[in-house]
């Protein structure tokens, strides 16, 4: 074997272990649950092997999956501009911060260490009607009855909120960090407040972040079944919950396979569309 085929062949060498893993936890799952989705659900309960269309069929004819689907977007899409209304300004005080910085993303840190099912149901106590909220209202007089706060769409915004927001802020701390803060001085001293610096210097700069941290906030939240099914109410169920529902309560494992690869290629081209404009680089940093 010649020199040259021996070192193009090292990197595949190097990165077979890898390949090996990801192929056998990714790629082979993937490839059983598209078989699966070309199957059918007989009257019996039993699966009828073969190659059918009518699970996607009906996951892409039937209004009800449209309207969950594009529900779930919606959520998606307002706890993500929830997300960054609210990531940015703490992702800046970090960044611009001194001293403290390490204990600020210690404690931003914090709540990965506790399960997110525990947080999210932390929220019953909060918000139930013998709610810690609810106590201290009719402890103060504002109100004489409990208010039902939970299970709407609010709550359930609120839940995805506490639980993506640290991913946001992360995504654009990391992206404050890589900008030179010689340029906003620099800005300042040709006369623009500090205002106008932000605006025209810092902000541009660190959109690639912002954007980062919104693509993980919307995938991650239009992907998840846990959140609209503690803290929502019937009308609130997400598109997850109805592959939860066909797979587990159901048992019908070729319907869920469709609807979950349905879910997988409409969240699939979103991530596309943001890496051939923005790239992944600065997702990858966000993630490390």
């Amino acid at each position: 074997m010649s020199v040259e085929a021996r070192e193009a062949r090292q990197p595949w060498i190097l990165l077979s272990p890898a390949l090996t893993v990801v192929t056998l936890l990714l790629f082979v799952p993937l490839a059983f649950i598209v078989v699966y989705s070309f199957w059918l659900r007989t009257a019996t309960g039993a699966d009828q092997t073969g190659f059918h269309l009518d699970n996607w069929q009906e996951a892409l004819t039937d209004p009800f999956y449209r309207d969950i689907l594009l529900y779930t977007l919606k959520i998606g899409a307002i706890t993500t501009v929830v997300c960054a209304v609210m990531g940015y300004p703490a992702a800046y005080f970090i960044a611009r911060s001194k001293g403290n910085k390490a204990i600020l993303l210690l404690l931003l840190m914090l709540p990965f260490w506790i399960s997110y099912i525990i947080r999210t149901m932390s929220w019953i106590n909060i918000l139930g009607v013998s709610g810690a909220l609810n106590s201290f209202l009719i402890w103060s007089g504002l109100i004489h009855e409990p208010l039902q706060m939970l299970y709407n769409q609010a709550t359930v915004i609120l839940g995805l909120v506490h639980f993506l927001l640290p991913f946001m802020v992360l995504n654009v701390f990391v992206s404050l960090e890589g900008i030179d803060t010689t340029l906003e001085d620099a800005a300042n001293s040709l006369g623009a407040t500090r205002w106008q610096s932000f605006v025209q210097v810092t902000l541009p700069l660190s959109l690639p972040g912002l954007a980062a941290g919104g693509l993980l906030c919307f995938v991650l939240g239009a992907g998840t079944y846990i959140t609209p099914l503690v803290l929502g109410g019937p009308r609130d169920a997400m598109f997850a919950n109805l592959v939860y529902e066909a797979i587990i309560t159901q048992l019908n494992w070729p319907l869920g396979s469709a609807l979950s690869l349905m879910l997988l290629v409409v969240l699939g081209l979103l991530v596309a569309i943001y890496n051939r404009y923005l790239g992944m680089a600065q997702l990858m940093k966000g993630l490390g």
